[in-house]
């Protein structure tokens, strides 16, 4: 049965079986599906997916709706299924629910392993197959993914394949620009530039395009306006990589023409949104047979000169800039229920690296801004709360039970219908002793009634006033001090993205660093694996014991690459990973530098040193 299903992601969420297309059923049970489907293959926690698809408000019995948009979605999937017969497609495990689709089922999922075919044929020099490749798995793409869904959950999944199709899409341009194609080229590169205005690796490709279409003059205000624009909206320069293109069509370098390779960065460099170079097996030397070989030759025979070392890696310049530098790779393996499949070892799918954790929607435009689904406008939530209000108030309590039960009605409440009952029960009573009263004297029974019907009045109307979850979710962030929380929360987002697009600023600004004198503030972020013990049993939601736990893990085992590490490494409980995961961030420990290698010692003048070993002929 899975093996003839089909999904979509790519665009318009669709489903098909055989060719039969399916009716995935109202918006929330395509989030649910959506949440299975980029966990194709692994359990996804139910608390998880209550998480995902209601990010602003979580229903009260939510493991309750999403038991009924699992049952839904099996009845769609597995048409032909009885009742009684377990699921198989959409099964319950230890861990969670669990969809036995395959990968290649997942438009998305096709759409990355093409990628990274692509890249890894055109590292091997076969850039046919990997023309090939990468055009397939574009052709996959009909549109921008989710489109209906809103929260961290699916913005940080939509922001991966989008960052994941810009790869893409500088990979295809660079093969055709080694093909010969830069005629062609030049428009549609100027459609990408106005769609990822601050990747590097598309302005040089423009530039070179237009410079071999013969159109010199317009490579050199392509540099100028994304120069310009470096400098007023970010203060910083174009990389290296760039500046070197834009020298080189000044003097009109012949080697920039049609018949050379396209141009690549520098050792040790790469453009903004370049993706990670596939690190090639490291060829021997030839190396003349042993002519014995029960004695092979020695690694460093005497008298041969020493081994070539590798040059240093270039520094980063003291100020911040677009030059970026390959940072050490690190693998991060997937966990249940993440929306990132598992990259292949020593490869990044996204085309940053794996340390980097997946930026949310940047500040300003790099990324083409998402649209939230149309749910409720915030208008008609605050008419309904102040009409609710205004009926409870003028009705002197006796309709707050009828505001209150259409509330728990829409959101499925059983304890706002228990209250509605418990409304309803003051105001007949009320209505039947005073109302029934004969006498103008207020017996004690009647006087406790009344002074029941007054405080559930007063009471009732602040309780529908915060029916409302956003106007409670404002009061709640007043109460912790949410206005300065979400200034450090906007400065992180914005530290993160920074590292996301420059990683050569971890050194420039010391993000993550509050160990260090620094100007720059990155909203209280915490480098885990590069901070003394000091600021780590300082971190907020950590016992003493737990953060000692962290530091002698980390001394012991090395360093972390994910939240989800940390806390299984140090059996951190969920209460201090949710506190954590905002604030740490998890880069590699920058490498030391090596020690000057000391002269070979010298001999001191004397007569020859003869053998220890006596001969045949020692006396």
């Amino acid at each position: 049965m899975s093996e003839a299903l089909r999904f979509e992601l790519l665009g318009p969420q669709r489903a098909w079986y055989a060719s039969r297309p399916l009716d995935l059923g109202p918006a929330k049970q395509r989030a649910v599906l959506a949440v299975l489907l980029l966990a194709a293959g692994r359990p996804v926690p139910t608390g998880q997916i209550v998480e995902a698809v209601w990010p602003d408000e979580a229903p009260v019995n939510g493991l309750n709706v999403v038991q009924k948009h699992v049952a839904g979605l099996r009845r769609v999937l597995e048409p032909d299924r009885s009742p009684r017969t377990p699921a198989r497609v959409l099964t319950l495990t230890d861990a969670g629910y669990l969809l036995r689709v395959p990968p290649e089922a997942v438009d998305a999922a096709r759409f990355e392993r093409g990628v990274r075919r692509a890249r890894a044929a055109q590292a091997a020099g076969r850039t046919a197959e990997a023309l090939a490749e990468v055009s397939a798995a574009l052709e996959l793409w009909q549109g921008e993914p989710f489109t209906g869904f809103a929260g961290a959950y699916f913005e940080t999944a939509r922001h991966r394949l989008v960052e994941l199709r810009a790869v893409a899409l500088e990979t295809r341009t660079e093969l055709e620009l080694a093909d010969g194609r830069h005629g062609e080229l030049v428009g549609r590169l100027v459609e990408l530039v106005a769609e990822f205005p601050v990747r590097e690796r598309l302005r040089h490709q423009l530039m070179l395009a237009l410079h071999r279409s013969g159109r010199q003059a317009e490579a050199l205000a392509a540099y100028r306006e994304y120069a310009g624009l470096l400098r007023d909206e970010y203060g910083i320069e174009p990389g290296g990589a760039l500046q070197d293109l834009h020298r080189r069509i000044l003097r009109a370098d012949p080697d920039l023409l049609a018949g050379a390779r396209p141009e690549r960065a520098g050792a040790g460099e790469r453009w903004a949104g370049d993706p990670e170079p596939i690190p090639a097996a490291p060829e021997a030397p030839a190396q003349p047979p042993p002519t014995n070989p029960a004695r092979p030759l020695p690694a460093n025979p005497a008298g041969a000169p020493p081994p070539p070392t590798a040059p240093p890696p270039p520094t980063a310049p003291a100020g911040v800039s677009a030059q970026l530098t390959v940072p050490v790779q690190f693998t991060v393996s997937a966990q249940p229920g993440s929306p990132y499949p598992p990259p292949p070892p020593g490869e990044s799918p996204t085309g940053v690296p794996a340390w980097v954790s997946p930026p949310v929607a940047p500040l300003f435009g790099a990324v083409p801004p998402s649209r939230r689904p149309a749910g409720v406008p915030g208008w008609l939530s605050v008419v309904a709360t102040v009409g609710g209000a205004f009926t409870a108030l003028l009705s002197f309590g006796m309709l707050t039970w009828l505001v209150v039960l259409l509330y728990g009605i829409w959101r499925r409440g059983w304890g706002s219908v228990l209250a509605a009952v418990y409304y309803l029960t003051v105001a007949v009573t009320f209505v039947v002793v005073v109302g029934g009263s004969e006498t103008e004297e207020v017996s004690g029974p009647e006087g406790a009634v009344i002074l029941i019907w007054l405080t559930t009045w007063v009471a009732g109307v602040p309780h529908v006033v915060l029916l409302n979850g956003r106007l409670l979710a404002w009061l709640r962030g007043l109460w912790r001090g949410r206005p300065y929380a979400d200034r450090n929360r906007l400065r992180r987002e914005y530290a993160r993205y920074l590292l996301y697009q420059y990683p050569s600023a971890r050194d420039d600004l010391r993000i993550g660093r509050p160990d260090l004198p620094r100007a720059y503030d990155d909203g209280g972020l915490v480098d885990v694996n590069s901070v003394p013990d000091q600021v780590i049993v300082g971190l907020p939601g950590l016992t003493r014991s737990q953060a000692q736990h962290v530091v002698v893990d980390r001394r012991m085992r090395g360093p972390y690459t994910s939240m989800e590490e940390l806390a299984s490494r140090c059996l951190l409980p969920a209460a201090a990973t949710d506190s954590l995961r905002e604030l740490l961030i998890f880069l590699p420990p920058a490498p030391a530098p090596a020690p000057a290698a000391a002269p070979p010692p010298t001999s001191p003048p004397g007569p020859p040193v003869t053998s220890a070993v006596p001969g045949r002929n020692a006396g």
